[in-house]
């Protein structure tokens, strides 16, 4: 029953975002009560029934074709994130309950290795939520060393969003963060029944008033690859290309690669925030990518 709400609330908020102009279900005429497209508009430019429409904005109809739900999403102008997202609510609430107990998040020895083998640049192995699961050295100078943090605490969307640090970092922290929130999203509409990913959304919730809105508007992101711009304390301005690298073995983790154009001052700048903690005290979790281990597997 959840998740039948979901999927009713994404396309809500997908058609209050849109003007009929921009939809093309033509010129409006006098004053409009809601933002956005009317549903019977929707219904309209998708070639089905207003009743119908209702009745998948409600919840009460779980069972439409993949010709209709093309159609649907052809109305509302959903990107292909977007329409994947749509798929995987209506798969959810369509499936009915589904155990929430899940094994531990591990990570396999090779890679570690290969967090080692790219020490030069900031490297994190994500898992669902985007837990943190492994960071190399590069990764903990220039972000922040998760694994000091407690276990519930490792998180990346959970940092972006609730350290000051993380809003310092990040030149562009507002789009950053807005990004990791619709991530997030993803997340939960493929896993609709998971605790700690509950959990986190409550407490995101509670604690910052730019996550309210944005996961109120149902926004969703999966960018593989992007730049980011910081201002490290310590170096200076730094502009990096990031790699999302999908693993087949491993379909809820991610390799997260930033690097710098060779040459560059953004290059030279890395160079330097390794140069500085060259000396740093020695410990395993530094030396292997290694995190901390949770204290138990995921509920």
């Amino acid at each position: 029953m959840g998740q039948s709400a979901e999927f009713g609330k994404f396309l809500k908020a997908m058609r209050s975002r849109l003007s009929p102009e921009d939809a093309g279900a033509g010129s409006v005429t006098g004053s409009r009560r809601v933002p956005g497209l009317r549903r019977e508009e929707v219904a309209r430019l998708a070639g089905v029934s207003t009743d119908y429409y209702v009745r998948l904005e409600q919840g009460r109809n779980i069972h439409p074709s993949r010709a209709v739900l093309d159609a649907v999403s052809r109305a509302l102008r959903l990107n292909s994130g977007e329409q994947a997202h749509m798929m995987d609510l209506l798969e959810n609430c369509a499936g009915g309950p589904r155990p929430s107990g899940q094994q531990a998040q591990g990570v396999r020895p090779a890679l570690r290795q290969l967090l080692e083998a790219v020490g030069d640049v900031p490297a994190l192995l994500l898992g669902r939520r985007s837990d943190v699961l492994a960071a190399n050295r590069m990764a903990r100078l220039l972000f922040t060393d998760f694994g000091a943090l407690p276990a519930g605490e490792r998180n990346l969307t959970r940092w972006l969003i609730l350290d000051p640090a993380a809003r310092e970092l990040f030149r562009d922290w507002k789009s950053v963060a807005a990004e990791a929130a619709g991530a997030l999203r993803v997340d939960v509409g493929r896993h609709p029944n998971d605790p700690q990913a509950n959990q986190l959304v409550g407490e995101l919730a509670v604690n910052s008033e730019h996550f309210r809105q944005w996961w109120a508007g149902h926004r969703v992101a999966s960018r593989s690859a992007g730049i980011v711009r910081l201002h490290h304390p310590a170096v200076g301005d730094l502009e990096l290309n990031f790699e999302s690298l999908a693993l087949p073995d491993d379909p809820d983790q991610e390799l997260r690669v930033f690097s710098a154009k060779p040459v560059s001052p953004s290059s030279d700048a890395l160079a330097l925030l390794g140069s500085l903690a060259a000396g740093e005290a020695a410990h395993p979790a530094e030396h292997s990518g290694r995190l901390p281990a949770e204290p138990a597997p995921e509920a």
